[in-house]
């Protein structure tokens, strides 16, 4: 069967098909005019992959399972390999449950400040009903975007990372923390949110990333103690990212935008997602010590962190 056919088979996208086929977890014969013809079993290895990522595998995790369907076993699962895959699955998520403990605790600390600092905040159903920050869905609204944020103390929020902790921004740390906040990273097997193109300054995600991942040094001997990207997605959908991308750093995930809430941060919608907009943090002691918006060029972004904090050497 030809690529549309095993695609919509398996229930993926063309695009997530040949991303498969890229990783060489899916390898289909060639025709003799050189077109791909897929066989059952490519399918059943395609939808074995969906399944496990819908179970919050990453796509490289899922080659044990996929190795052991291509052995000759009726499951994916029956084999060492696998079941040691799934034994790691569920250490870290357990690790994970503990750390949204931690993280909910912390949420419902920063709501009860916020709902005593907020004079009428509470609905007579006792919710807070306060509006969405600022959105730079308009270039005009977001080069009109100046809250300030130089000197104000991060919230007390811990925010899981991709490397398995959670991160608390706001606590005071040794030298400079940097910390760029992005919309959202693309991903060969997902595609992008509708318009997405159109929206100014959604673009330049990835570039932005690899720019931070090549300058990563250079920042640290500028004197940058840690640098993290931040973004509402998921740690399962960041860490594909930071394994495909060879990121040095983590990234942190703050899917109910809890920074914006509480610090007042530009957002926008995009296809009904409400998406943080990009901008950048330079902490110290858990202070905001400077702020990058708006960020014109994501793919030149880490240059001008760079340049800033050789210009601003920290005392």
């Amino acid at each position: 069967m030809r690529i549309s056919e095993a695609a919509r088979r398996a229930g993926v996208t063309v695009r997530a098909l040949r991303y498969y086929e890229k990783l060489g977890l899916v390898t289909p014969r060639r025709s003799g005019n050189d077109y791909r013809e897929y066989e059952p079993l490519d399918v059943a290895l395609v939808r074995e992959i969906k399944g496990l990522m819908d179970l919050g595998f990453s796509v490289p995790d899922t080659r044990p399972f996929l190795e052991c369907l291509l052995a000759g076993n009726a499951r994916a699962d029956v084999c060492p390999e696998s079941l040691a895959a799934y034994r790691r699955a569920i250490d870290d998520l357990s690790e994970r449950i503990e750390e949204l403990g931690v993280r909910k605790a912390t949420l419902l600390a920063c709501l009860d400040a916020a709902i005593g600092m907020v004079p009428g905040s509470r609905s007579e159903a006792g919710a807070l009903d306060l509006p969405w920050p600022p959105s730079p869905a308009k270039e005009d609204d977001a080069r009109a975007w100046r809250w300030p944020l130089a000197g104000r103390r991060m919230p007390e929020v811990a925010l899981p990372s991709t490397d398995g902790e959670a991160v608390r921004i706001g606590e005071p740390s040794d030298g400079r923390t940097v910390l760029y906040l992005y919309p959202l990273t693309g991903s060969p097997t997902i595609d992008l949110p509708k318009g997405w193109e159109t929206i100014p300054g959604a673009r330049g995600c990835t570039a932005e990333a690899c720019g931070f991942r090549d300058h990563h040094a250079e920042l640290l001997r500028a004197g940058a103690r840690r640098v993290f990207g931040l973004s509402s997605q998921s740690t399962v959908y960041q860490r594909e990212l930071v394994e495909r991308l060879r990121l040095p750093f983590a990234m942190l995930s703050d899917e109910r935008l809890a920074l914006a809430w509480a610090m007042g941060l530009p957002t926008f919608e995009a296809d009904g997602m409400r998406l943080f907009g990009r901008l950048t943090l330079v902490l110290r002691s858990g202070v905001v010590e400077h702020a990058f918006y708006p960020i014109d060029a994501p793919e030149r972004h880490a240059e001008e962190v760079l340049a800033w904090l050789r210009a601003h050497p920290a005392r």
